[in-house]
């Protein structure tokens, strides 16, 4: 049986998801998602008439997948406990093989001389989703919401900081680390 149109999209937007997030979105050519799909180019141009609208499709369908995720995430409990399994999820996630970081972040990086590009505002869209989602996580652990969304903000600092000295390091133990000064700034111990 040959798969729909929604199949197949599906699986280049897979194909594409990995190797965006193993070889960079630059480096990754639209000869090599075709392979990864086991389709043809002109299939893959069918689909995407550019790699731009790829790259803005893979990280739409990432981020969809990451806030579901998120929104699974227990929002119960007192505030330390929301913090440290915050970043226990975080270091579980460095954890799996070849982990290069947060691929928003990365793709930012990677076009940070075309401010324009529409992978650049989903990857930003993407990450105010998350601090929405932490301030509201936050409120529901027992945090007063005048100081939720300051809290949010610095606790995504300390998230990215944590992962760009992850992977600098291959030390994963910058996650406790962010935990506990998260801890402090909400004060929670």
């Amino acid at each position: 049986m040959r798969p729909s149109k929604a199949q197949t999209r599906l699986r280049i937007l897979e194909a594409a998801f990995s190797l965006f997030w193993r070889q960079g979105f630059l480096r990754v050519s639209m000869d090599d998602i075709a392979a990864r799909a086991g389709i043809t180019k002109r299939a893959l141009y069918q689909h995407f008439p550019s790699k731009d609208d790829l790259m803005a499709a893979t990280l739409e369908h990432s981020s969809k997948l990451a806030i579901e995720r998120m929104r699974a995430f227990s929002r119960s409990g007192e505030p330390g406990r929301l913090i440290d399994a915050f970043f226990a999820d975080l270091s579980k996630w460095a954890s799996t093989p070849r982990w290069s970081g947060s691929g928003f972040t990365r793709v930012v990086m990677e076009l940070a001389d075309l401010r324009g590009h529409p992978a650049r505002a989903i990857a930003r869209n993407h990450k105010a989703e998350v601090e929405r989602w932490l301030a509201g996580a936050l409120i529901a652990a027992g945090v007063s919401a005048s100081r939720s969304r300051e809290h949010a903000r610095e606790i995504m600092l300390l998230m990215e900081g944590a992962m760009a000295l992850m992977l600098i390091h291959a030390d994963r133990t910058y996650t406790k680390t962010a935990a506990r000064v998260a801890k402090r700034l909400i004060g929670s111990r």
